[in-house]
């Protein structure tokens, strides 16, 4: 029995890297392949100085020649070798290897992983800071099918040598918790960064697969990754799976829409159709180089101070099911959202909104913070040529039209709202669809929780069908009624 002194508080204990390693290490049936590419062999390197390694290492290898790693892996399509894609066929390659190697027969326990990972450190000029991916393949059980868990890391530090100390961290930290932790993935996720700092590495992409991972839905471990600190925006495609945001930002033109979408509503897909046909007819802008961006800030994602997780699945699923692109931010400010996309692309970029959301962006209390004031703000907003698609407010009680020539700011910001009004960075939505525009998402979620009829004509086809079928926003089947009577 531990000693215990009185006023001792409870805590949980973080293993050193040492000790994480050494477990496995000692480990009997633990045993796979280590193959790290662009920072030397930095993971393994701790599992050989932990001691016992020979039970658990079959090979350590660094691919570092690309003809070496071409004749081992094969070519990619891209050329590229800091990709998933590279990542992906490293762990099937070295587990396939194991599985050949290592009779089963002889060796009916072992229970194989392959760790891998393919990264780029800081250049030489210090210009670009490097990132890379990072994975590994594991079973938990000898006769279950492999699991997988794969991520995206970004580079803070601005030297090599650091650089190279942390992915190993990392890398054990991975490999921990795959075979220690996977029964509860949000923690898993947080026990990546033991003995690491948010400002050294970022963690902007992660994706689980596999038997132990078949209830795991990746988008949720998406908000996960901004709630933690770990990483300020992600993004999920239409299959529910995370992306990387620079695979699908780079070198593209980008339309962005922020909202609540909770729900989706008619409104929000007419800005959207409108905003992207008026974005399609600017100059240098092609709808093979264009992408579209639906932002979900996450404030907009908290309930009583606390994110709700369940609120935010439903939302994302049905802008999912509308085929739509996904972003989960940490921005409050639009200005740092532009600031995001400019790290991806200097191709144009575009901005769709409403009238009160534009009124929002000229009040000065959201920029006390920045030296520089809304002015340092509108600043980086505008900076690349950047414009702005105003979906007007019609106001029920006196039927008057809110646009950009009639719309009201501060007194101290009119000039500064002239501006850019009139050099072009404003522009009205004008074709919009007047028989839809007292339609707000906070009066259909009022109408679905009072249990009111009417809500299903003000959001897209197939939207309420979701909502009924999954319960979403507290709707109550009647099913569900007649239980709790």
């Amino acid at each position: 029995m531990p000693i215990t002194i009185m006023g001792d508080k409870e805590f949980e204990s973080v293993p050193s890297i040492k000790s994480k390693a050494l477990r496995i290490n000692l480990n009997q049936n633990i045993y796979g392949t280590f193959a790290e590419i662009g920072a030397g062999q930095e993971t393994v390197r701790n599992f050989f100085r932990a001691g016992g390694a020979s039970g658990t290492i079959a090979k350590a290898m660094s691919a570092y020649d690309k003809d070496f790693s071409d004749a081992i892996y094969g070519i990619e399509d891209d050329k590229r070798y800091v990709t998933e894609a590279r990542l992906k066929k490293m762990l099937k390659h070295e587990v396939n290897l194991v599985e050949q190697r290592i009779s089963r027969d002889k060796h009916p326990n072992k229970l194989f992983f392959s760790y891998a990972n393919t990264v780029a450190t800081i250049d030489f000029a210090k210009k670009y800071k490097g990132h890379g991916w990072v994975g590994i393949r594991y079973q938990t059980r000898p006769d279950e099918e492999y699991n997988e868990i794969i991520l995206h890391i970004r580079f803070h530090e601005n030297d090599a040598r650091l650089q190279q100390i942390t992915l190993g961290i990392l890398g054990v930290n991975l490999i921990y918790g795959a075979y220690y932790k996977y029964d509860n993935p949000k923690k898993l996720l947080r026990y990546l960064y033991d003995h690491l700092d948010k400002d050294q590495i970022e963690i902007d992409t992660i994706n689980f697969s596999g038997p132990r991972f078949t209830k795991v839905d990746n988008r949720l471990m998406s908000l996960q990754l901004v709630k933690n600190g770990m990483t300020e925006a992600v993004m999920f495609g239409p299959d529910g799976n995370n992306i990387l945001p620079a695979a699908i930002l780079y070198k593209k033109n980008i339309l962005a829409l922020r909202g609540s979408f909770r729900p989706v509503t008619k409104v929000n897909m007419d800005i959207y159709k409108k905003s992207l046909n008026m974005f399609l007819s600017e100059n240098k802008v092609s709808k093979d180089k264009t992408v579209v961006i639906f932002e979900i800030t996450l404030s907009n994602l908290r309930a009583e101070g606390e994110i709700d997780e369940e609120d935010f699945m439903a939302r994302a699923r049905l802008l999912c099911s509308l085929g739509q692109t996904v972003m989960i931010s940490n921005f409050k400010e639009y200005y740092r959202v532009v600031e995001y996309f400019s790290n991806y692309t200097k191709e144009r970029m575009a901005l769709a909104m409403g009238v009160n959301n534009l009124v929002d962006i000229f009040d000065e209390k959201y920029y006390r913070h920045l030296s520089g004031g809304i002015l340092e703000a509108f600043g980086k907003l505008f900076f690349k040529d950047l414009k702005v698609y105003l979906y007007p407010l019609h106001h029920h009680e006196t039927g008057e039209v809110t646009n950009s020539d009639n719309l009201k700011v501060h007194p101290r910001m009119k000039e500064l709202y002239k501006f850019f009004k009139y050099n072009g960075k404003l522009q009205d939505i004008t074709d919009y669809d007047d028989s839809i525009m007292d339609i707000f998402s906070r009066e259909v979620l009022q109408k679905i929780q009072r249990e009111e009829s009417g809500w299903e004509d003000q959001l897209p086809e197939l939207i309420p069908e979701m909502i009924k079928a999954n319960n979403f926003f507290g709707y109550k089947s009647k099913e569900q009624k007649e239980i709790i009577k």
